[in-house]
């Protein structure tokens, strides 16, 4: 047999990731579901020897079909060319399983584009790296995760960034209030949120902080970016209220089987393009074997969100009505005339699975109800197909100080605890026999 010379069109078919079939998004009028979605979105198996799910691609590098196309290429990556690469270049900037995933996070989100990251903090890590400078301001909610109060405060601290906070609950006057002193002392650069706030629970007015934004500043507005990781992506999507930016630790419930550490940020192309510059720069993306198991995960991200709201609920409704509990922080159980429930009826729609218990009395009795459980797990994270349970003020948030802690409701009788697909029976039995060990 004589070899013929490969047309170009025939040596671009067969370069993964470049030329893959359209996606169907719709049926006629009919929008397709991100979790009908997620079964095959971004991802076109003839480009990969006809596998129905995407293989691992584990190389360092790829190979260009020519000179002038790697140069194309590295024109998107170094920024000389906006919109990023057109194809693959090398594991630090970009991979097959990287972009398939960051393509089906972004349909959760209903955003343009999505980017993923080897944590959580390194997402939000690399978000605050490519938006602040020296001098600048952050506005923040509170409280916040622990290791972003650490990063804000005292990472970024050291470089000149400062920051002002307002509580999550608060109203729109006592944002604008913030928001208006932060102007003065220096230009903001960014206002960052978590809602729900980890590990309270209480949530922040997305609407109203989008609305002192836009009142405040001119042209140049700093982003809102949001961490969505308590009710997200099924619960809450903050894009639609006013954030520009999502961001989450997919280790918690995207991942969802607390084997695996990622994040992700979803937002507009013009709002992540600078992130996706800083991350080619200092290598912060998602490994090719954890983006794989998130593909996995998010196959059932709806199912097993559901029925771990599901649990929750009739686990809040008996630790309501236990003599030994002091409060349920519960999204369900909100004051239907509370400012906090106007909030929950706008922005979100479920309450999610993790939640704050008080226990009544301190850190003795919140010990001994968790050395105490059998079936829910003694661990940090949340999110996860198990039931897990822990101490905030001696554990995630140990490092924060006392009186701040006492500040914004992270006390020695506060547990959190996050519920997962167990049998809901089964876990009430687990928590009864726990309190009465207290």
């Amino acid at each position: 047999m004589t070899d013929t010379p490969e047309t170009e069109a025939e040596l671009t078919a067969v370069s993964p990731r470049r030329r893959p079939k359209a996606d169907v998004l719709a049926l006629g009028e009919h929008r397709l579901s991100p979790s009908t979605l997620m079964m095959g979105h971004a991802f076109d198996p003839a480009l990969s020897e006809g596998s129905l799910k995407p293989p691992i691609f584990l190389t360092s590098t790829f190979v260009f079909e020519n000179a002038a196309a790697g140069k194309r290429h590295f024109e998107g990556v170094t920024g000389k060319r906006p919109g990023g690469a057109e194809g693959l270049v090398y594991s630090r900037f970009n991979g097959p399983n990287q972009e398939i995933l960051e393509d089906r996070l972004s349909i959760w989100d209903d955003a343009e584009d999505a980017l993923t990251f080897s944590s959580g903090m390194s997402a939000i890590a690399t978000m605050m790296l490519a938006l602040v400078k020296p001098g600048d301001v952050i506005v923040h909610s509170a409280p916040l995760y622990a290791a972003t109060e650490t990063l804000i405060g005292r990472i970024l601290g050291r470089f000149g960034v400062t920051w002002l906070d307002f509580p999550a609950g608060a109203t729109e006057p006592e944002i604008e209030a913030v928001v208006a002193r932060a102007q003065s002392q220096g230009r903001v650069a960014l206002i960052y949120l978590e809602s729900p706030a980890n590990p309270t629970n209480a949530l922040v007015d997305v609407e109203a902080v989008a609305r002192v934004r836009d009142r405040l500043f001119g042209e140049e507005k700093p982003p809102i970016a949001i961490d969505n990781t308590f009710l997200g992506p099924l619960w809450q999507q903050p894009l639609r209220h006013g954030a520009d930016l999502v961001v989450y630790s997919l280790t918690k419930y995207a991942g969802g089987h607390s084997d695996l550490v990622a994040g992700g940020v979803t937002g507009a192309k013009a709002a992540i393009n600078p992130i996706r510059m800083m991350r080619n720069t200092i290598g912060t993306i998602t490994d090719p074997h954890s983006a794989w198991m998130l593909l996995r995960s998010l196959e059932t991200l709806e199912l097993r969100m559901t029925r771990a709201g599901e649990n929750a609920e009739k686990v809040c409704a008996f630790f309501r009505d236990h003599p030994k509990i002091e409060s349920v922080g519960y999204l369900g159980f909100l004051d239907p005339a509370s400012r906090q429930a106007d909030i929950y009826r706008r922005h979100c729609s479920g309450a999610g699975s993790t939640f704050s218990l008080y226990l009544k009395g301190g850190e003795r009795e919140s010990f001994a109800f968790l050395d105490s459980l059998k079936i829910a797990k003694l661990a940090v994270s949340l999110g996860g197909t198990e039931t897990l349970a822990s101490a905030p003020a001696a554990m995630t948030h140990l490092s924060v100080p006392d009186a701040r802690k006492a500040e914004l409701g992270i006390t020695d009788n506060l547990v959190r605890i996050s519920v997962g697909v167990e049998k809901a029976e089964d876990l009430i039995a687990d928590f009864d026999q726990a309190l009465a060990a207290v």
